[in-house]
């Protein structure tokens, strides 16, 4: 290796992190941070798609990674990078990576019905997170990093509970599982410089996700069947 790769996979690191300081700061010069205090009570979501199509929710840490797992799913029709589950209407970067708005970064998809389904796109989520980390997703370390399941309707709900336990029961999944499943609030957009993020910036991508050791500890977790070789 040479002998400044070291410090660059640090300071890649540590990268992703410092977006949520700029962006917070920008929001403070334009006076918008101040939405950070101003609950609001999240309305059930409601998804927004065309007959034969279906939307699912997931929050598994960086959501560049749940894209870059999500988008090569057959009959996947779109992801979209962004923010729920919080208690602040139109929540910034800034306000979810400083803690401050409840929310947590999370993956919209679209997705086809007669040419996938729920179950599956559960399995994609699953082999993708690390389920036994409270404290956020590999190196994104707070609440607004965690992993869960943001159902959007009954069916949902009960899908994914029904996966959640058939992983509980099975020996050689990874344990505990703290994924929590609940039912899904508004969904609010990402940024535009966050969508499609390991597309338009892949090397760094690639430094940050080797970085973070994604891959080594879904490998740790799921052995063969761990996700994200293709990111």
């Amino acid at each position: 290796m040479h002998p400044n790769n070291g410090y660059l996979m640090k300071r890649l690191v540590l990268a992703r992190r410092g977006l949520w300081l700029a962006a917070l700061l920008l929001a403070l010069s334009a006076g918008v941070a101040s939405a950070a205090d101003t609950s609001k009570p999240e309305q059930p979501f409601k998804p927004d798609v065309p007959a034969g199509q279906a939307v699912a929710i997931f929050a598994g840490g960086c959501f560049w990674c749940m894209e870059a797992a999500f988008d090569p799913v057959k009959g996947v029709v779109s992801t979209t990078s962004g923010y729920t589950g919080g208690h602040v209407d139109n929540p910034k970067y800034g306000d979810v990576t400083a803690e401050t708005s409840g929310h947590a970064e999370a993956l919209k998809v679209v997705y086809r019905t007669d040419e996938t389904d729920y179950d599956t796109l559960l399995n994609v989520f699953w082999h993708n997170i690390d389920p036994t980390d409270d404290g956020g997703q590999f190196c994104d370390r707070g609440d607004s990093y965690r992993s869960k399941i943001f159902a959007v309707n009954d069916t949902q709900i009960k899908a994914a509970k029904a996966s959640k336990q058939a992983l509980e029961n099975d020996p050689d999944a990874p344990s505990p599982i703290v994924t929590q499943i609940v039912a899904a609030t508004t969904f609010y957009d990402a940024e535009d410089y966050h969508q499609n993020y390991y597309q338009k910036n892949p090397l760094r991508y690639k430094f940050y996700r080797a970085s973070c050791r994604r891959d080594a500890t879904l490998e740790k977790r799921w052995g063969d069947a761990a996700g994200g070789r293709q990111g």
